[in-house]
């Protein structure tokens, strides 16, 4: 009884733990594992820069030797894609103010941080119907600095704000990149700065949180000025919104939700390995370690047919089916809940 108490202790992290989230989890022949996770604090802090010797893997709670499973991490890249749209309003407000060379330089350090972990693109909007291209998703940091300069020199088509519109534009944007990408699983991020509200009434207000409903997104916004509209940007920041009280604290706003966003890619890892198990049904434990903290997730497999030469780098075939989106909407809920309402700076 003592013994079993002290596995079950350790297996749930008695103490300081960590949280683990199973995203999507693989085996097949000849005897690969492979599951792909996220590691966080109790407080929901990404944790970042694991290496593959801070895991443990139990198979029915007995500890699987690294020499025997060969554990790694595989680069997150080969599971997953993650795409980031930043969407820029360029109303005339915007641009006739004295604003615009605080956004064009806040949306470049912005993307230069972001596009270090994911694929980054930029498209602006005013009153047009249809949002406008800046710079498609690019990891190159030199191809940033050229894209952006077109958000310098952007002029507005249309001096009103077509704000809903631009969002389900944009949604849809993500949703067909994502689609075309080869990674099988996939997830995508929304970050809209505005300092209006919706004027041009293109697309009904019901219609843009009808779109983000059903998107599967995470979504985060900026908003600055008197005409904003905390209401409603709430509702489409709902993975985090911050509203800018001053313009020259713009830097800090994109600043904030680009290390978030970077956070949150971070604590992803693929953890790969070659189970000894050669037939029958088994669970694996995965157990994170991190200074005195630890966590841990579990996955049911059948080793039937399992045999020698096991390659723990070659890439897992995930599953992309229903169960992936309902882990990003998973994801995407957590996101919803760690961000506590309005954040304002500047003040």
């Amino acid at each position: 009884m003592i013994r079993a108490a002290l596995i079950l202790c350790l297996l749930s992290a008695c103490g300081p733990g960590l949280k683990l989230t199973r995203i999507e989890a693989t085996h097949r022949r000849p005897a690969n594992i492979a599951v792909y996770f996220s590691v966080e604090t109790r407080d929901g802090e990404p944790v970042a820069d694991l290496i593959a010797s801070d895991f443990n893997i139990y198979e029915d709670d007995k500890l699987v030797s690294v020499d025997e499973s060969r554990q790694t991490i595989v680069n997150p890249e080969v599971a997953a894609a993650h795409y980031t749209v930043l969407l820029v309003d360029m109303s005339a407000s915007v641009t006739e103010s004295d604003k615009l060379d605080l956004i064009v330089r806040a949306s470049t350090d912005f993307v230069a941080e972001v596009e270090n972990y994911q694929r980054v693109a930029v498209y602006a909007f005013d009153g047009s119907s249809k949002i406008h291209p800046v710079m498609a998703f690019t990891k190159s940091g030199q191809r940033t600095s050229e894209g952006l300069m077109k958000l310098a020199d952007f002029k507005t088509k249309d001096p009103s704000t077509n704000l809903h519109g631009a969002i389900v534009q944009a949604l849809t944007i993500l949703d067909g990149s994502l689609k075309r990408a080869k990674a099988p699983l996939k997830f995508g991020t929304l970050v809209v700065f505005t300092d209006g509200t919706d004027r041009a009434a293109r697309v009904s207000q019901q219609e843009m949180l009808d779109a983000i409903e059903g998107s599967d997104h995470s979504l985060f916004a900026i908003g600055v000025g008197n005409e904003i509209d905390d209401a409603t940007l709430s509702r489409i920041g709902e993975s985090g919104y911050i509203r800018v009280e001053d313009s020259s604290s713009v830097a800090d706003a994109f600043k904030e939700i680009g290390e978030r966003i970077v956070g949150f890619t971070r604590r992803y890892y693929l953890l790969s390995y070659c189970s000894p198990a050669r037939a029958g049904q088994h669970q694996v434990t995965v157990e994170a370690v991190s200074d005195d903290a630890k966590g841990s997730l579990s996955y049911e497999f059948d080793a039937k047919r399992f045999s020698a030469d096991c390659d723990p780098n070659v890439p897992p075939p995930f599953d992309t089916s229903g169960r992936t989106a309902r882990s990003r909407r998973k994801l995407r809920e957590a996101q919803q809940g760690e961000a506590e309402g309005t954040v304002e700076v500047g003040k």
